[in-house]
């Protein structure tokens, strides 16, 4: 398991440190009476700790990883079932176990996002040891089907629907992530604006069912064209944003240089009658000018509008 990507994609989610909703303390509190424990927890397991979106039970809202159960449990797929604490060498001396919450049973069942990435569990916990039977396993599993469930929704909220790329709040929270990252480690950032050319025109031309399409396929060769750890978005309409940590002005030129040359491809492979091109501003990271992802956004924003006006110049 990549922890790294998967950290990645639960903080995606911008869910952590949220307030608690309804719709995952009414699966909590549905659990408790289910198994008739006195603890029922929806937990998210952050790179340095867990979180509990839904805490029935527990008056505490995270805990360290290093105590963490649920830290085992998105190690395996199905329900990860620990009958005696005390008696289990992997958690007798875990303080939650010698210690409130006096840990005896454990059973959690890890709950995905969209793209299979494990965000945390849905699990119980009681103070003595016991066992599930298999219908019991069932109906957790069935419990944490409906907490994926109500993740995804949270997901799709930072999702463009069209191209599947972020959405502006979902970039947002992403790359800040990531700027800080690269700033406490010292590594360069580089931010890409970037708007279609005469997209109008296709919409005008060839219609907006046409324009939706190249829409989608401009946002699939940005994805194929980034690395991996790279953060591309749909800000709205025609405009893109891509930020690239670890990457100089001078990388960020060459993926640039790579994106045209992709898109040139695809026109020529296409033959839609128009041609998907685009203008873009670079702004590379300096902590001292930029604080955050916004002042990139605005200056990669008054970039990408010179290089714009000169485009049009050169192809006039």
């Amino acid at each position: 398991m990549d922890d790294e990507r998967r950290v990645e994609a639960l903080r995606f989610l911008d869910i952590l440190d949220t307030p608690a909703e309804e719709r995952f303390d009414r699966l909590t509190r549905l659990a408790r009476r289910l198994f008739d424990v006195p603890i029922a927890l929806v937990s998210l397991v952050d790179q340095d700790r867990q979180w509990f979106k839904s805490s029935a039970g527990l008056d505490v809202r995270e805990t360290d990883r290093d105590l963490a159960f649920c830290a085992h449990a998105i190690h395996g797929d199905g329900v990860f079932i620990v009958p005696d604490a005390r008696a289990d060498e992997r958690f007798a001396d875990n303080p939650l176990v010698a210690g409130s919450p006096h840990i005896g049973f454990y059973a959690g069942c890890p709950i995905t996002d969209m793209n299979q990435q494990k965000m945390g569990t849905l699990c119980i916990i009681d103070c003595r040891p016991r066992e599930l039977s298999k219908e019991d396993i069932d109906a957790l599993k069935d419990l944490a089907a409906i907490a994926e469930r109500e993740l995804a929704m949270v997901k799709l909220a930072t999702l463009d629907e069209l191209t599947s790329l972020a959405n502006r709040r979902g970039f947002m929270t992403l790359a800040h992530n990531s700027l800080e990252l690269c700033s406490r480690h010292g590594m360069p950032a580089t931010l890409v604006f970037i708007d279609l050319y005469r997209f109008k025109e296709i919409n005008d031309e060839h219609g907006h069912m046409e324009g939706d399409r190249a829409l989608v396929s401009f946002a699939n060769t940005l994805v194929n064209t980034c690395r991996s750890a790279d953060i591309v978005a749909r800000l709205g309409g025609d405009e893109f944003v891509a930020f690239l940590p670890n990457a100089s002005q001078r990388e960020a030129e060459g993926y640039i240089a790579r994106l045209h040359e992709a898109l040139e491809e695809h026109n020529r492979d296409a033959d839609r009658g128009y041609e998907i091109q685009f203008s873009s501003g670079i702004i590379e990271f300096h902590p001292e000018q930029h604080q955050t992802i916004d002042d990139l956004l605005l200056a990669g924003d008054a970039l990408m509008y010179e290089s714009k006006e000169q485009d049009e110049a050169d192809r006039a």
